[in-house]
């Protein structure tokens, strides 16, 4: 299984994610949580995925994250724990 990148993201992808940061108002704490998350490394899958925090949902697919939704919205793809 994969570990998701965080380095040398496609810019398109890291402008993406950036407007998405600012659209839905994800919190620096939120944020904080996603790095805790992220320095642990996780394996996630290769296609579709997606793993919940209290204020917002991360999405991926396979090595790479996608975009960030609001809690209240629906993601697509396996639930990471």
């Amino acid at each position: 299984m994969p570990r998701i990148r965080r380095h040398n993201l496609p810019p398109p992808l890291l402008a993406h994610l950036l407007d998405r940061i600012k659209q839905r108002n994800i919190s620096a704490d939120q944020l904080g949580l996603l790095v805790e998350w992220l320095d642990a490394e996780p394996e996630v899958p290769d296609g579709k995925w997606f793993k919940k925090f209290s204020g917002m949902t991360v999405c991926g697919e396979g090595e790479l994250v996608k975009t960030f939704l609001q809690s209240d919205q629906i993601a697509t793809g396996e639930e990471l724990k």
